[in-house]
């Protein structure tokens, strides 16, 4: 039997990140996952650290675009019918903390750590020698005309107060940055953020560092996990860990612990899916089409088309539509080549209905964390909400108030 002082579950990014704060507090730490590092929801985003996305993803108001998804009419969002027994409770919910004044109060709550996530992953790239995977270009937010560019000018003012920086461009000032895209009406071109060229390879880079500074990485299965009577445990394949204290970091599995202990969380996922495609020519920046519901992004390994959001339960089984409808927009968008991949990758963000995740303690376990629940911005919280944890847990003094994200609020 293995004994450790931390115990962490789940190997994505916000794993990872969260076990180097806890490792840099001078706590020992046993990473266990049931897959390598950053396999599963982190292995497929977009790759941006989103330093300017203050305001949370909101259930829409608008009457036009709710006529449009309630017939599967718009691709950036989709839902299976035969699925919304299963999250219609969840979306109620979604559309009620999506109102104007709990969504100001929730920006002004997570405001902190998207202020820090730019920042905080810097220090860790820095130490793991991989700030050589990030391009400090921002990313642009396309329009296909005055009407939806009118709207997205509109956002883009609203994160001005908070120091953030963007540039408007129409057709010309886009070409004189992005030369080969077609049919864009102007964009948004959020300066602050950050953009990694693989996500997957960052997320490994910090588990060398993580191994490096004497940490330990098992496979097991989090089903195994259990108090103990010296703690927290779970099997491995290299047999039974035990821990003083442990983190719950497993995104849209985090069910898979918290139900069995007694913790209603209403946790759901928007699953997207990714495709890489050969380029025919340069893509300088991450760019988003907001009128037709994808983002293109250059990686090392091609140019990676994300789709948006479909509701359906986790586990059901996978539907290309979004990806055959983004990739025939795509096409008229930017020259794309052949198909680098044997079939679209699906991932799962892990949604809570406020758009916050759960951080901090368990109400009835002590000893037990939680960080999860980062819906769109796994990448872009993992490091700063791993440093709030880290600071709950060694009782430091707090960089961000962690009231809004505790457990409880559920």
């Amino acid at each position: 039997m293995r004994r450790t002082d931390v115990l962490v579950l789940g190997a994505g990014i916000v794993g990872v990140a969260t076990a180097l704060q806890i490792q840099a507090r001078g706590r020992g730490v046993v990473l266990v996952d049931r897959r390598g590092a950053g396999e599963e929801t982190s292995f497929g985003n977009a790759g941006l650290i989103e330093r300017a996305s203050i305001f949370p993803y909101l259930f829409p108001r608008d009457v036009r675009a709710l006529a449009l998804y309630a017939v599967n009419g718009a691709n950036e969002a989709r839902y299976r019918l035969r699925d919304l027994p299963f999250f219609a409770s969840w979306l109620a919910r979604y559309w009620w903390e999506s109102g104007p004044e709990r969504a100001l109060r929730h920006a002004m709550a997570v405001r902190p750590l998207i202020e820090h996530s730019l920042s905080e992953h810097e220090k860790l790239m820095a130490e793991a020698g991989a700030l050589g995977l990030m391009r400090k270009r921002g990313w642009l937010k396309l329009f296909r005309g005055e009407r939806t560019f009118a709207a997205g000018r509109a956002a883009a003012e609203k994160i001005l107060p908070f120091g953030l920086n963007v540039a408007l461009y129409d057709q010309a000032g886009l070409r004189a940055v992005e030369p080969a895209l077609d049919g864009v009406f102007g964009a948004v071109h959020y300066l602050d953020p950050a953009s990694i060229n693989d996500p997957l390879a960052l997320t490994q880079s910090y588990l060398d560092l993580f191994e490096r500074r004497g940490g330990v990485f098992l496979r097991g299965d989090a089903g195994t996990f259990r108090p103990a009577s010296a703690g927290f445990g779970v099997e491995t394949q290299q047999g039974a860990v035990v821990a003083r204290e442990a983190a719950v970091c497993l995104g849209p599995w985090a069910d898979v612990v918290t139900r069995p202990l007694g913790y209603g969380v209403p946790l759901a996922v928007k699953r997207g899916y990714h495709m890489h495609y050969a380029p025919r020519a340069a893509l300088n920046h991450p760019v988003l089409d907001a009128d037709n519901g994808f983002l293109l992004a250059p990686m090392a390994r091609g140019i990676r088309l994300t789709t948006g959001a479909e509701f359906a339960r986790r586990d059901a089984p996978p539907d290309e539509t979004q990806v055959e409808t983004s990739e025939t927009f795509a096409r008229k968008l930017f020259p794309l080549g052949k198909r680098l991949d044997a079939k679209p990758w699906l991932g799962c963000r892990p949604c809570l209905p406020d758009m916050l995740p759960v951080i901090g303690p368990a109400p009835r376990h002590k000893g037990l964390w939680f960080n999860f629940g980062h819906q769109h911005h796994g990448l872009t919280l993992a490091a700063s909400t791993g440093r709030l944890l880290a600071e709950m847990m060694t009782g430091e003094e707090t960089f961000a108030d962690p009231n809004p994200f505790a457990i409880t609020r559920f």
